[in-house]
């Protein structure tokens, strides 16, 4: 299946190729697999707000009601008839169990009527398996790999999130940092889908080792598009 123009309005996502594999990179921060009809999305970080509570780090506790509505919209847009969540689902082993009845109900919806995989995280573990769907560590489909920590020598076609990558440049005396997509031919990097999940630069040290210097290029979410920079137009925080 394929997704037409119309249905996209005016959101221009990124088209790479990874493993051979035609994917399409989304302003909302998540990849689209047309061919296996597959939407991908990593790090919801759902009940962040609630654990923080817990600490007593007080903010408002909307993000889970954020981000599930991010996530329906994209499930609204692409129609897929499977969705792989690339760990760390929720923000602790705990957060399925503090969700509002509402918000327990909107994810079942979104998860009923399609297949649904739960990569584990180190964050949550297998904590969404009893939300329907399976929980499994690592996924493969086609030329494709999916995991949540990304690995120096994975395969190629992996897919992972867990480094929230973030890119930073300098345009006319001007900086502007964005969440980003970390890609070359052989990976992909998801930046971290949940509302209150922060970036990590991608020439930070945890990043070392992962792509290839001459391939490799952020793409940098903006509010409708996203944009390539390669390495050298990069720079550190």
């Amino acid at each position: 299946m394929t997704t037409s123009a119309a249905r996209l309005g005016e959101i221009q996502p990124a088209p790479v190729l990874v493993a051979g594999a035609a994917l399409l990179l989304d302003p909302a921060g998540a990849v689209w697999w047309a061919d296996a009809e597959t939407l991908i999305v990593a790090d919801l970080h759902l009940e962040k707000g609630s654990a923080l509570a817990g600490r007593g780090r007080l903010l408002p506790p909307y993000d889970t009601t954020a981000t599930l509505a991010a996530l329906a919209s994209l499930v609204a847009r692409y129609r897929p008839r499977r969705v792989v969540a690339l760990g760390d689902s929720f923000h602790d082993a705990g957060g399925p169990e503090r969700l509002a009845i509402g918000e327990r109900e909107r994810l079942a919806g979104l998860v009923a009527g399609r297949e649904w995989i739960w990569i584990e995280g180190n964050h949550d573990g297998a904590a969404a398996s009893g939300l329907g769907g399976i929980s499994t560590d690592v996924a493969e489909i086609g030329p494709l790999s999916f995991r949540h920590e990304p690995r120096p020598g994975d395969a190629p076609g992996s897919l992972a999130g867990h480094l929230h990558p973030a890119a930073k440049v300098r345009v006319r005396g001007m900086s502007f940092r964005r969440r980003c997509f970390a890609v070359d031919r052989d990976r992909v990097v998801l930046p971290a889908f949940g509302a209150y999940t922060g970036g990590l630069n991608v020439l930070d040290a945890a990043f070392r080792g992962l792509f290839s210097p001459t391939g490799f290029r952020a793409f940098l979410i903006g509010s409708e598009t996203v944009h390539a920079v390669p390495l050298a137009g990069l720079v550190r925080d």
